[in-house]
């Protein structure tokens, strides 16, 4: 046989209700403390990591195309001149 007792529903209803104010007051903090880390982060202005991620992809494709444009370079600079040259500017000879 089960018995009421006030006293313990009382207690139970109380600790129910402090643990979801304290569950509250936890949610709060956080978010307080994400805000402040926020408004830090602009006035110091640092950057977040997937801006980072993708301008450290950007400057690593730049720095490949970077490395294809100065092989092509040295070798074109190494391959004699196959024109003839008639004594002229640049732009006569070119123009042939």
């Amino acid at each position: 046989m089960q018995t009421r007792n006030p006293i313990l529903d009382e207690f139970a209803k109380i600790t129910t209700g402090a643990m979801g104010l304290a569950q509250a007051a936890g949610e709060e903090a956080k978010a307080a403390f994400r805000s402040q880390t926020d408004r830090v982060a602009a006035e110091l202005d640092l950057v977040r990591r997937d801006e980072f991620d993708a301008l450290k992809a950007e400057v690593a494709a730049l720095r490949n195309q970077l490395t294809v444009l100065n092989a092509a370079f040295a070798a074109k600079a190494k391959k004699p001149a196959t024109g003839t040259s008639t004594g002229g500017t640049p732009a006569e000879d070119a123009a042939g």
